[in-house]
């Protein structure tokens, strides 16, 4: 399985999916068009290790609903991602039972190197 969650209209994320070159078996998931399913996001935390890790911190609902002042858990996490697509860190790249999170260059080479194998 090669499943990449993304928002269509992210410009990092645009960048990201072009530099891998042609993607023809890969399946790419615009979150604003189909959100994540709680199965799906049950499944990337069991590989990442937590709800937290799959958590954006950037997203502007963040801030404005004041959550770095509050102590979420897991569950919160959980909750906040599966309410609006924009609590989900982008992209996420899942390679069979490999999962990338965000955008920062090393975890993208991983990506590139396991999406291509």
């Amino acid at each position: 399985m090669k499943h990449i969650y993304h928002l269509s209209t992210c410009n990092t994320c645009k960048k990201i999916i072009d530099a891998f070159g042609p993607l023809t078996d890969v399946t790419l998931q615009d979150l604003k068009q189909t959100h994540i399913s709680e199965k799906e996001l049950d499944e990337l935390a069991t590989i990442t290790g937590s709800y937290e890790s799959l958590f954006n911190r950037r997203s502007r609902l963040y801030t404005s609903e004041g959550l770095a002042n509050k102590d979420l858990s897991e569950q919160d996490y959980k909750s906040y991602i599966l309410s609006h697509y924009t609590f989900l860190k982008r992209p996420v790249i899942r390679v069979e039972g490999a999962v990338f999170v965000g955008y920062k260059k090393d975890t993208i080479a991983a990506a590139d190197v396991a999406l291509k194998s």
